[in-house]
């Protein structure tokens, strides 16, 4: 009894605090991350932001997402932010780009096998984030760059999102009007997705 007492005191105290965090959630993605079109505040990292303060979890978020970036350039720039934040966990939502630029597959995943280790050599967790590609880039393309999230995540023991858009992919409204960026009434969608495999590692 005593002890859960203290640890509730503990968990008090931290979130007292402003700069009291336990840990920051690094978002480590493109376009569909930054909030491309959209209100700084109507992004999914910022939805996330709301949802950990409502439940009281003491992290900070840190968006740290570019649009039009690719594996490659994330792993360029991820040694520097993983000094300055020190995340306790890293968002990888990476590999869109790759994909629709038509990038060698095996390049995407030796990028996001390079993120993941730097990720966790620095001491933090890791959720991966699935993407597909439209069927026009063919069946062989299409399923072995699916395949490469999955492997790369059953490798390392990792947390997997198999696809960010699951359950609104198919339905044009959720759209912006290129087809590729989704509304801002879409991205509590993309959040609760995120959210149930993301929630375990912020305990």
């Amino acid at each position: 009894m005593l002890g859960a007492l203290l640890r509730t005191a503990l968990a008090c105290l931290l979130l007292a605090s402003g700069n009291a965090w336990a840990g920051t959630v690094l978002v480590w993605g493109d376009s569909l991350s930054a909030g491309y079109g959209l209100r700084p505040q109507q992004s999914w990292p910022a939805l996330l932001a709301e949802r950990i303060s409502a439940a009281r979890l003491p992290h900070k978020v840190v968006n740290a997402s570019i649009s039009g970036e690719t594996t490659a350039g994330g792993l360029a720039r991820l040694p520097a932010a993983l000094e300055t934040h020190k995340p306790s966990v890293v968002v990888i939502e990476l590999g869109a780009n790759d994909g629709l630029r038509g990038l060698p597959v095996k390049a995407m995943a030796t990028n996001l096998q390079a993120m993941v280790d730097a990720s966790r050599k620095a001491g933090a967790q890791v959720l991966l984030v699935g993407m597909r590609m439209p069927p026009n880039y063919g069946p062989e393309y299409t399923s072995r760059f699916e395949a490469a999230y999955r492997d790369i995540a059953r490798a390392n023991r990792l947390r997997l999102v198999p696809f960010m858009m699951e359950g609104f992919a198919d339905q044009p409204g959720y759209f912006q009007a290129d087809g590729l960026h989704p509304v801002a009434a879409a991205q509590p969608l993309i959040l609760d997705t995120i959210w149930r495999e993301l929630k375990p590692l912020l305990r």
